[in-house]
């Protein structure tokens, strides 16, 4: 299959990108099945939880430069948005190279997994592509405004350890146990309480991003108040066991 594909069981979706001989490089068909893929779990509220993952040896080339300017029904720029705006927790499992675009796709998830082996570099300066705002605003957001312009404005090529330094992966760890520590990451999140997470998930995007609207902020935490989760969350700690949360 060399469209992204999705699949979700219980409470954490994944979608995996699938063109390995190709590094899963991005075309404009596979933008408009992403965009079709986070609609979709926007509209599942079950789904607490997202990865986004590669199959093959590397986690994403970006975009297919040769097909930057053509037409298409969803440019890059939207795509990278709605997985920054999606609903559920995100997370990206690095287990290779990450490229050009790609790079923004990560830095748009909440959680960033990485491996000793995993690279990145953004040539978009030497390539004569000027980027765009939230992008540039990603950058700069997660990993400072001297990293960025380092990124940006060389096109250096850094490896894991200093991706860890800088901010880009949230952890590190060994390949073999990337996929224990996504599941843990995945399990720990989609069993905290459904609507104390997703609104804080949100309104910190929204603080990172300078957008806050404190009306909507205000909203949330009376919903959360007011939800039968306090009450859950309240009565499982004083009980000390797993509390059994429905998101109401």
């Amino acid at each position: 299959m060399s469209t992204p594909e999705l699949s979700v069981s219980g409470a954490v979706a994944t979608i995996t990108l699938r063109r390995p001989e190709q590094a899963n490089r991005l075309s404009p068909e596979d933008l408009a099945t992403l965009a079709a893929h986070i609609a979709t779990l926007n509209a599942t509220p079950e789904v607490l939880v997202l990865q986004l993952r590669g199959e093959g040896k590397y986690f994403c080339s970006g975009y297919d430069i040769s097909r930057i300017g053509a037409a298409r029904s969803v440019n890059f720029e939207e795509v990278v948005d709605a997985l920054e705006d999606a609903r559920p927790v995100t997370i990206a499992l690095v287990h290779g190279g990450v490229y050009g675009g790609a790079t923004d796709f990560a830095l748009a998830c909440d959680f960033r997994l990485g491996v000793p082996g995993a690279d990145m570099f953004m040539p978009a300066a030497r390539l004569g592509l000027h980027f765009y705002q939230r992008g540039l605003e990603r950058y700069v957001s997660r990993l400072g405004l001297d990293n960025a312009k380092r990124l940006f404005l060389t096109a250096e090529k850094i490896g894991a350890e200093e991706m860890k330094a800088i901010g880009f992966l949230t952890q590190l760890v060994q390949a073999g146990e990337l996929e224990a520590a996504a599941a843990r990451l995945a399990a720990t999140c989609a069993g905290m309480a459904p609507i104390a997470l997703l609104g804080m998930k949100r309104h910190l995007n929204r603080i990172g991003r300078g957008v806050l609207n404190v009306a909507e902020l205000q909203d949330d935490m009376r919903r959360a108040i007011d939800s039968d989760d306090l009450r859950e969350g309240q009565a499982a700690w004083s009980e000390k066991r797993a509390p059994r949360f429905t998101g109401r």
